[in-house]
């Protein structure tokens, strides 16, 4: 792509609280500002809804200025509260090319909801953005992967959810002193009808699984048996995940559910462990860049989606994995 936008391009982060008190950046939206870098020649705005983000990590992203809206106690994490953020945000710029954000439980409503509030056309779960003859074009996977559908978004302001790790993503080449800027925000009824009352943060060990680079996924075919699933993740500095039956029977935690009904991953690995390939859980991860199965039986659909496919018993396949790996003296953990 070389057309691009000549106005800023405005990205919602994602910052991850930690046990400590502060705030991490998370993969994803630094994917996600490299993204918005790509489709405009102008500057990259952010929005932290965190009053005391890391300045200088977010210059190293490129992001040129920082708008903090006051949230005046209201939580983040609340998606009314954070639609009616954004569109003061982005009623304080003069003009603006795009909103983006990231397309999990709260970025696709918050999508929706100031897609709404402008009378702008709005997506979400997108895989690629461009701009072609001044307008912005979208991508996505429609009918459990097996079409991509493009369309764009010819009037109004464009607001777009894409997945985590999606997008064509241009480095940095300069890095930012990034200016910061208050905005004061007029909050509707529907930001009142829910308040958080209190919340902890639980530290995890290991990779997030909604960014993590590989996944290694149990099925119901593993029947709860996960720790050489656990084992060979460890292994590869991935993250584990779950179908929704696994979850259902209380083998994971639901926190780990991958699809339609839990999180939306890009992994540049996946392997399923025991994954038949039901639609409700594959259009959770067909956008995984390499796909890998181990299962017992032949005829899944995810055989027929993977890129490479083991059939056997995974009780003797993944021991066998997790030994050569260990016996391999060019392996290395990243």
């Amino acid at each position: 792509m070389t057309e691009k936008f000549t106005h800023p391009v405005l990205v919602v982060l994602d910052q991850i609280p930690q046990p400590d008190g502060s705030f991490l950046l998370t993969d994803a939206s630094v994917h996600l500002l490299g993204v918005a870098r790509r489709l405009t020649s102008a500057e990259i705005w952010a929005v932290s809804l965190n009053p005391s983000p890391n300045m200088s990590r977010l210059g190293e992203a490129g992001v040129s200025k920082v708008l903090i809206p006051n949230l005046a106690g209201r939580s983040p994490r609340v998606s009314a509260v954070v639609a009616d953020a954004v569109v003061a945000c982005a009623n304080s710029l003069t003009q603006l090319s795009a909103i983006l954000c990231i397309s999990n439980f709260r970025g696709r409503e918050i999508a929706s909801m100031v897609g709404a509030k402008f009378r702008s056309g709005a997506a979400v779960e997108v895989t690629e953005v461009d701009v072609v003859d001044g307008v912005l074009t979208a991508s996505k996977s429609v009918l459990g992967g097996e079409w991509s559908s493009s369309f764009n978004i010819p009037s109004g302001l464009p607001i777009v959810a894409l997945r985590p790790g999606a997008g064509t993503a241009v480095p940095v080449t300069a890095v930012e002193t990034p200016g910061v800027i208050p905005v004061e925000v007029s909050f509707s009824a529907a930001a009142d009808d829910v308040r958080v009352l209190s919340s902890e943060v639980i530290a995890e060990s290991g990779p997030s699984l909604a960014e993590a680079s590989t996944v290694v996924c149990a099925g119901y075919g593993t029947d709860g048996d996960l720790d050489e699933v656990k084992e060979l993740a460890e292994l590869l500095n991935g993250a584990v995940g779950a179908t929704r039956p696994v979850c259902d029977e209380g083998w994971m935690d639901r926190s780990a559910q991958v699809g339609q009904t839990g999180l939306t991953i890009s992994p540049d690995f996946y392997l399923g462990v025991g994954v038949s390939g039901a639609i409700h859980h594959t259009c959770g991860m067909q956008s995984s860049k390499n796909i890998a199965v181990v299962v017992d039986d032949p005829d899944v659909p995810m055989v027929e989606m993977a890129d490479f496919a083991v059939i056997g018993d995974f009780r003797e396949i993944l021991p066998q994995a997790i030994e050569a790996l260990k016996a391999n003296p060019d392996f290395q953990r990243e």
